[in-house]
């Protein structure tokens, strides 16, 4: 039989992470918090199921930012956006808090669609449209 309870030291050899991890995710709302408190703690198979999840996640490049806006209930977390005019009429909005390498390869997309709307006005001035 499966066991359906953890202390943390458990639930920590259990999913790999550190003790320390855990508490931080749980200060950060990336899940809730054990059941009881200090030795009589547990964890159950929702809190083991969260950190598989942070896991993976964060294998595809997810950043606990991003995390915490899934996590809990209640008014959902506040975003912060970028916002790129590219041309006259057209805005691409991106959130902030992505990941640095992801970020980058936005920015190149979006420095090439400026410069195709850019290059098709001038084409459509020098046609008179």
């Amino acid at each position: 039989m499966e066991n359906t309870e953890w202390t943390l030291s458990e639930l920590a050899a259990e999913t790999g992470l550190t003790p320390r991890t855990i508490r931080y995710y749980i200060s950060r709302g990336l899940m809730d918090g054990p059941r009881g408190a200090g030795r009589a703690a547990t964890y159950d198979a929702r809190h083991r199921e969260r950190l598989r999840e942070i896991q993976q996640l964060q294998s595809e490049g997810r950043m606990l930012a991003e995390l915490a806006q899934g996590a809990g209930g209640g008014a959902p977390a506040p975003e912060a956006w970028w916002r790129y005019p590219i041309a006259d009429g057209v805005v691409m909005e991106v959130r902030a808090d992505l990941a640095p390498w992801r970020l980058k390869h936005i920015h190149r997309v979006i420095s090439e669609a400026a410069n195709a709307l850019k290059q098709e006005d001038r084409n459509d001035a020098e046609h008179g449209i």
